[in-house]
């Protein structure tokens, strides 16, 4: 009789920058991710500060090289088209989702991740299809009436800091050969 496979306990864990490396580094060697079998879904927009986050990370993954990179500045992955450029997934990939997100004024500044595919637009109200093994949502700001607005207000200064932190630990923790 063949035992059941232990599976993963699911999680979103709440971190900081410096924590983010520590994450990725942890389940590239748990898994032993190789950055050629890894697809980065970089969700946002340029035409929104606080949802540019996305695309900002995946044109600085595409500059360092990364082969699978969907969504960057110049050809963002958002809802208008994300059906679609969830086809372009490399079968047997494993998929990091990365966006921003709203939340509470204190954990403005952190990351949420998971193990758990990402629901992009959740938190203006999109129901838009769920994508990766893993997540990263970064929160660029404070959740609260009127998303769209706080969105195009969120500091550019915040989200470039943010994407430069997650572009930094995902290269700390899947170097480039």
């Amino acid at each position: 009789m063949e035992e059941p496979r232990s599976t993963p306990e699911q999680f979103w864990k709440k971190m900081n920058g410096g924590q983010l490396a520590l994450f990725l580094e942890a389940i590239g060697k748990t898994s032993g991710m190789k950055p050629n079998a890894l697809a980065f879904v970089c969700i946002g927009t340029d035409r929104s500060t606080g949802d540019a986050l996305g695309p900002l990370v995946g044109s600085k993954l595409a500059e360092f090289g990364y082969p699978h990179v969907i969504g960057t500045l110049e050809a963002p992955c958002d809802a208008s088209n994300i059906a679609a450029r969830l086809q372009e997934i490399p079968q047997g990939s494993i998929v990091i989702a990365i966006d921003a997100c709203l939340g509470q004024k204190l954990s403005v500044g952190m990351y949420q991740v998971s193990n758990q595919p990402l629901a992009p637009g959740k938190s203006v109200g999109k129901d838009l299809p769920h994508v990766g093994d893993y997540t990263i949502a970064a929160i660029v700001n404070v959740d609260g009436p009127r998303q769209y607005n706080v969105l195009q207000t969120t500091s550019l200064y915040r989200v470039m800091n943010m994407a430069d932190e997650v572009a930094k630990a995902i290269s700390h923790a899947f170097p480039l050969e």
